[in-house]
């Protein structure tokens, strides 16, 4: 395949706009080569400037899990933009979209809805730290809550892409109050709880990590994390952002059975649109401005075309009681495909897999967390993702992302990427 016109577009775009894009790991920095510029995509496709077709499986990173220009969604926004795009005051399509999103989320008693997954988890942040009156919080290495001050100490996702785990602007006074923990050890977090006595407002974690690949938590990790927040008075923060909606109606709280104190929400939660939000339990929630004292704003918050497409998203989710068994269904298909192909080309790899969330990691050692996730090849990454480019097939640019499975894809389509994989494979050692 020729990508001319999107190494044209990347060149002018580099002249106008730092690095040529508007998030870093868009620009192919941990791949090498020109980043593909989209022209336009539908179902699970993705057709770009140069008229090549491509099958998808980062999904706009996430919210597309009933593929692209999902036709209720893009009805729902059609309409609402003909009665005016923004108001900067309540709507009741608000408060229909924030009582659907209740009654699918266990635990939770209100939401507030921002513009992003970085703000929610900023705000969740907070608000924590209001509710408790404590300043340190906890986070993972290697788990990804946006690009808020607080949450870039050795992030991972598009921080370590860009080849910046800690970021310079933040300063050593924000980042005192982080404490970096290793995912999936639970003995770590409780000597950080022991070395911070009342100090600690919450934990902030990715319940199903997918900033290092895609990395589920240890049996036990999620419910030994509620019962250290209980014993230390600290807030168990879920960061639902890719898994909300996505791996079960009620998320991660749901699929694990372990109640969070926050949740945060984005992708799914907006059907393609910008749009975060962050929920609890009403004794918490009531904290917040206009009714209690910590503040949060946004103007744009609620915005009636995001909200109109976040409430079909759901709605149609809400109504499918089949939507995640067959999404389950297929991205184990296409595991088992994988596996069939790099066993016989004789790959060295791991795969991580949950529900709809997947990534293939070079490196036969299990992957469970942010050390184990950089110990992969990634030489062996960069020759399979442009070798997937070539046969139609995009993956996420990066070994630090999961891949993002959509009901669109067809076993057509996971057999074509299957047989791509098995072509690549031949021609990676």
């Amino acid at each position: 395949m020729l990508y001319e016109r999107s190494s044209r577009l990347f060149a002018e775009a580099a002249k106008v706009i730092p690095g040529g894009v508007n998030s870093p790991v868009r620009a192919f920095k941990a791949v090498g080569g020109t980043p593909i510029f989209v022209k336009e995509a539908k179902g699970a496709y993705l057709y770009d400037e140069d008229g090549n077709r491509l099958i998808d499986y980062i999904n706009s990173w996430g919210p597309m899990i009933l593929g692209h220009a999902y036709e209720p969604v893009i009805n729902a926004v059609i309409e609402r933009a003909k009665k005016g795009t923004s108001f900067g005051m309540p709507t009741a399509l608000e408060t229909e979209i924030a009582a659907l999103a209740v009654s699918m989320v266990p635990n939770i008693d209100k939401i507030r809805f921002v513009n992003s997954g970085t703000e929610a988890c900023m705000s969740a942040i907070r608000l924590a730290r209001g509710y408790t009156k404590r300043d340190k919080i906890i986070k993972f290495a290697g788990c990804y809550h946006g690009h808020s001050d607080s949450f870039l100490i050795q992030a991972g996702s598009g921080a370590v892409t860009f080849g910046t785990p800690n970021s310079p602007g933040v300063t050593q006074g924000t980042a005192k109050d982080t404490l970096l923990a290793k995912y999936n050890d639970l003995q770590n977090v409780a000597e950080l709880f022991t070395a911070n006595p009342d100090s600690i407002a919450a934990i902030i974690i990715e319940p199903v990590a997918g900033n290092m690949g895609c990395i589920p938590p240890a049996d036990g990790f999620l419910q030994g994390l509620r019962e250290l927040c209980d014993q230390n008075g600290a807030l168990l923060i879920f960061d639902e952002v890719m898994t909300g909606f996505r791996l079960a109606k009620g998320g991660a709280q749901e699929l694990y059975n372990v109640k969070a104190d926050l949740v945060t929400f984005g992708k799914v939660i907006g059907g393609g649109l910008p749009v975060g939000a962050f929920a609890g339990p009403e004794a918490i929630m009531n904290h917040l401005a206009p009714a209690g004292p910590v503040y949060q704003a946004g103007t744009l918050s609620g915005n009636p075309l995001a909200m109109a497409a976040g409430l079909e998203m759901l709605k149609a989710l809400n109504a499918d009681a089949d939507i995640y068994k067959r999404l389950d269904e297929k991205t184990a298909y296409l595991e088992n495909g994988m596996r069939k192909e790099l066993d016989s080309a004789g790959i060295t790899y791991t795969i991580n897999r949950r529900g709809s969330m997947i990534s293939v990691h070079f490196d036969e050692r299990p992957v469970t967390d942010f050390a184990s996730a950089a110990n992969g090849d990634n030489e062996t990454f960069k020759k399979f993702f442009h070798g997937l480019l070539q046969e139609g097939v995009y993956i996420a640019p990066s070994a630090y992302e999961t891949w993002f499975i959509t009901d669109a894809l067809t076993y057509d389509d996971l057999d074509f990427t299957i047989q791509a994989v098995g072509k690549v494979a031949s021609n990676l050692k």
